[in-house]
């Protein structure tokens, strides 16, 4: 709506009127658009410190193998420097919203309050340790339970069928069903692991074999086939990459009525890092399902820039309008989290997260011209108070 006015109270939208309407003292943002904060679908806090840290290599798993050996020269204190500069990061550009994967949920002992809204997934792997599921999710409530005021919420992310076993995710997804905590997960990410899984072969799966991985569950489908036909996730998981899925997964996925039941979301720009084929955005949009974007980690991208991982997504794929875009950081995410109409949206009794972009008056979309924008998000509200 053009010329318009928003009415803030209690945190919440209260209505949207034409200013012509409006009587009353109010603050003039000027020329430009007021949207809802932008929600980062798929995030890793703990490795904004890795920025620039590990090359572009066509492969994965030389990437595993180096993020890991970074991970132990890392301490708490870098760690939660990490999350303190990716937090920072975001919100230049507008994100008031994240679902950050956690690898090590015993740093929020030592957090304060996270200044965005975010959703915290206790991130799980069994591939060395088979730790009891219950056990694992154990330890993963008691550190939520206890930060049960913080903005946003928690879930489970087993971390992806080659380092969670189907005991793990099972046990994670009870939990799930059982609590109302969300549950995410990495599937179809790689060449090589769809090697692995295809045909028991590759460098993932000698990675994995060494180290110790039980290869009893290879050679036998695809990843997304494992999981479905082992009744493995729960209903409205989000999936982060989808990024190889063959034929027999999307009949599978249709027969399941899986288009209703799964979120996917896309990282433009990891995927242009890892020189990835192109992604099956049309294919799965014809399908049905619902695409957010997220920024992924500094591992394996520049900034956490909504704005460029837009601009790298419709330069990937044109036919994908420049108001859709936006919906995919916005109404889709906010679906996913089970937040729909109070998030990701302008209208009576949506959540207050706002963020204002100076855009000229004149411009023929605004949609279009607000993927331009390259200066920092100045003005934000989380609940309508200034972040």
């Amino acid at each position: 709506m053009p010329d318009a006015v928003v009415r803030v109270d209690n945190g919440l939208v209260v209505d949207v009127v034409p200013r012509s309407e409006f009587f009353g003292d109010l603050e003039d943002l000027g020329e430009g658009v007021l949207l809802p904060g932008l929600i980062n679908a798929h995030c890793h806090l703990d490795y904004t410190i890795l920025r620039g840290a590990i090359l572009s290599n066509r492969s994965f798993t030389l990437w595993v193998k180096r993020i890991n050996a970074l991970r132990q020269t890392l301490t708490d204190a870098d760690f939660l420097t990490s999350i303190a500069a990716g937090f920072k990061e975001l919100r230049l550009s507008g994100v008031t919203s994240v679902l950050n994967i956690e690898s090590y949920p015993e740093l929020m002992i030592k957090m304060a309050p996270p200044p965005l809204r975010t959703w915290w997934f206790f991130e799980m792997i069994d591939i060395r340790n088979r730790l009891a599921g219950e056990e694992a999710i154990a330890g993963a409530l008691s550190f939520f339970g206890k930060r049960s005021d913080w903005p946003g919420g928690f879930g489970l992310s087993p971390h992806a069928p080659y380092t969670a076993s189907l005991e793990l995710y099972r046990a994670a997804k009870l939990c799930a069903e059982q609590t109302g905590l969300l549950f995410t997960t990495h599937l179809a990410e790689s060449d090589e692991e769809d090697a692995m899984f295809h045909k028991g072969t590759g460098a993932l799966y000698e990675f994995l074999r060494e180290i110790g991985r039980n290869m009893d569950d290879v050679g036998k489908g695809s990843p997304i086939k494992m999981l479905l036909e082992n009744d493995a996730v729960p209903d409205g998981t989000i999936v982060a990459h989808m990024n190889h899925v063959t034929q027999a997964d999307y009949e599978l996925l249709r027969e399941g009525g899986w288009n209703r039941r799964l979120h996917v979301v896309h990282c433009p720009r990891t995927h242009e890092y890892f020189g990835r084929p192109p992604f099956p955005l049309e294919r799965l949009r014809d399908e049905g399902f619902p695409i957010s974007i997220g920024t992924d980690s500094l591992a394996s991208n520049a900034s956490l820039n909504l704005f460029e991982e837009l601009r790298t997504l419709r330069r990937a794929h044109p036919s994908v309008s420049p108001r859709e875009a936006w919906e995919m950081v916005t109404l889709a995410p906010a679906r996913a989290l089970g937040m729909e109409g109070s998030l990701g949206c302008l209208h009576p009794g949506a959540i207050a997260d706002l963020i204002f972009v100076p855009v000229a008056k004149n411009a023929p979309d605004p949609y279009a011209a607000l993927l331009e924008n390259r200066d920092p998000v100045g003005w934000m509200r989380l609940g309508g108070v200034p972040v």
